[in-house]
């Protein structure tokens, strides 16, 4: 029996050229495991971040911090301390690391709707930056927690809301009052039928306003009068030819007159000292006395026709006489 005879292989080396294919998926899928792990930052330098929390419900492990609404880090693990407190390890790549600051406030926000969100918060960038291996209070603000006080505040203002409707209530009569007011004003008598509360007692005030003005267009009137006569007056005792300018002239008359009267008396003291001396020549002394009496007659005359002249033109309280001697 003969035995058959054995092909050729169809690929030569192809033992080799299967491990090299291997070898070469093997390589690729190395790359491939590098660079995700290279775009997830597992190979970039980081900084560590604890934030120490009284509850952590609602973070998990990988989960993001924001800053700004950019994600500069993430959680790495999580434990308990000995006092019950949740202590969450975070790593910051150092890239963003320089958004951290040693003001920095970091809280855990809790929607009612939507996952939790760790944020960061830095007021002052140029504070300094914050340490590795820093330890900062994580604090939490969940909006559920919020509901029972919210609901207890809106039942209050519903009770007050409902108080301030009763019929009863302070604003309801203060209502009715405005509204009583509003009726008052939309009556004859206006805004003052509405403030008196009766068109009787705004009638009265309306008349008496209508006195008043009456009156005060007659006190204008006398105003007007009493300045009428105040600058005739004046015009009378000031004016030129005036009461005062006539006083004033009949002043001066009386002053000529008073001279002449007193030379003249001077004149009658030199007669009399020579009547003393010369007593022999009596009828020639006799005769000067008569002549120094006429001229002291005289100027008396005048005299009294001057202040009969000025109780014409100013009527005096007294009537002045002079006396004869």
């Amino acid at each position: 029996m003969e035995r058959a005879p054995v092909r050729a292989p169809l690929i030569k080396n192809l033992e080799f050229k299967v491990g090299l294919l291997l070898a070469l998926m093997l390589i690729l899928a190395v790359i491939f495991i590098g660079y995700t792990l290279y775009a997830r930052g597992v190979f970039e330098r980081t900084q560590k971040l604890t934030l120490i929390a009284d509850n952590a419900d609602g973070v998990s492990i990988g989960m993001a911090i924001g800053f700004s609404g950019f994600p500069i880090g993430q959680v790495k693990r999580m434990a308990l301390t000995d006092q019950g407190k949740v202590r969450i390890e975070m790593a910051i790549p150092l890239k963003d690391a320089r958004w951290l600051r040693d003001n920095s406030v970091f809280t855990l926000e809790k929607p009612m709707v939507g996952a939790a969100k760790i944020k960061a918060f830095s007021t002052d960038l140029k504070s300094p930056p914050l340490a590795d291996n820093a330890e900062r209070p994580l604090y939490t603000g969940d909006a559920a927690q919020e509901i029972p006080e919210l609901i207890v505040k809106v039942r209050d203002v519903l009770s007050n809301l409902q108080d301030l409707t009763d019929q009863q209530s302070s604003l309801s009569q203060t209502m009715v009052n405005l509204r009583t007011v509003s009726d008052r004003m939309a009556g004859r008598y206006g805004v003052v039928g509405g403030i008196l509360g009766d068109d009787q007692n705004a009638r009265k005030v309306i008349e008496a306003i209508d006195r008043a003005n009456t009156l005060l267009a007659s006190l204008n009137g006398v105003s007007l009068k009493v300045d009428t006569v105040l600058t005739k007056t004046d015009q009378r005792l000031h004016g030129q030819g005036g009461i005062m300018d006539e006083t004033q002239k009949a002043v001066v008359q009386i002053n000529a007159i008073l001279t002449d009267a007193r030379e003249s008396l001077k004149k009658a003291d030199a007669i009399l000292k020579n009547t003393q001396d010369i007593s022999s020549d009596i009828k020639g002394a006799t005769t000067d006395i008569a002549s120094l009496r006429a001229q002291v007659d005289d100027s008396l005359a005048k005299i009294n026709g001057m202040i009969d002249a000025i109780n014409r033109k100013w009527p005096f309280s007294h009537k002045a006489e002079v006396k004869l001697p």
